[in-house]
């Protein structure tokens, strides 16, 4: 089965064209790399299949559905959760009450403007339990403000984990980290069950290699290489684009 169908998809601001007659099928639990220079359109993708920008043409399906016009606030409901390059978390609330936010983004009670968050114990315990996912559940009290780096870029996972997707999008989920970071990152990544699929932004090849199963390589917007590991990393055009030489 097809977890995310993409196809002909064109996206342009203004005379700049960023996204042409992109084409890219996930499998459901396959983990697929996404790679590229700067500026090679790897974000402005992730924000059309996520809904956040709307494409000039082409469409987007999950899981069989189609999603090109459905509203992005609708799409974590349908089993689609993401991450950011940019890490947007709410540093004066504690670690686990930004999980608690993006539960409550899912929930009926977000319509509740006198509802007392504290009071909420299922979603507590479903945010603790994200938390435990990623190893953060003993510093849960802690404010965000006090946290590392590599910390943040965890509860941005927890984030996404706690909402049960069936899609998972990474963007650069290395970036920024010391070594010892990534590895735990890495650890933490793997254990993700097959029946999560995980689509990847990530410049680390190295690190991230030994996680997914297919590449693929977009440089000026466009798909120029897609396959497996081997098939991606000896294709001369990504020595050429990707790696400069």
């Amino acid at each position: 089965m097809t977890a995310l169908a993409v196809n002909d998809l064109c996206k342009s601001f203004g005379g700049l064209r960023v996204t042409t007659n992109v084409n890219l099928g996930v499998a459901a639990g396959e983990r697929r790399l996404i790679i590229g220079p700067n500026g090679a359109g790897k974000t402005t993708l992730f924000n059309l299949i996520t809904g956040e920008i709307t494409p000039d043409s082409g469409s987007v399906a999950l899981f069989g559905r189609d999603i090109t016009r459905t509203p992005s606030r609708k799409r974590s409901h349908l089993g689609m959760a993401r991450t950011y390059q940019i890490i947007t978390l709410f540093t004066q609330d504690t670690i686990e009450r930004n999980v608690t936010l993006a539960l409550l983004g899912l929930s009926p009670l977000r319509w509740n403007p006198l509802l007392a968050l504290d009071r909420q114990r299922h979603l507590l315990e479903q945010a603790r339990a994200a938390l435990k996912r990623v190893g953060l559940d003993h510093i849960a009290a802690r404010p965000l403000a006090q946290t590392s780096y590599g910390e943040r870029r965890r509860v941005e996972i927890a984030m996404a984990l706690a909402q049960n997707p069936k899609l998972l999008l990474l963007d650069e989920p290395f970036a920024g980290l010391s070594i010892d970071e990534r590895q735990d990152v890495r650890k933490l990544l793997a254990t993700i069950p097959r029946d999560v699929t995980i689509v990847m932004i990530e410049h680390d090849m190295d690190t991230a290699l030994d996680l997914v199963d297919r590449i693929t390589l977009l440089h000026f917007g466009e798909v120029i290489v897609e396959g497996t590991r081997a098939e991606v990393v000896a294709d001369p055009r990504t020595r050429e684009v990707y790696l400069g030489e």
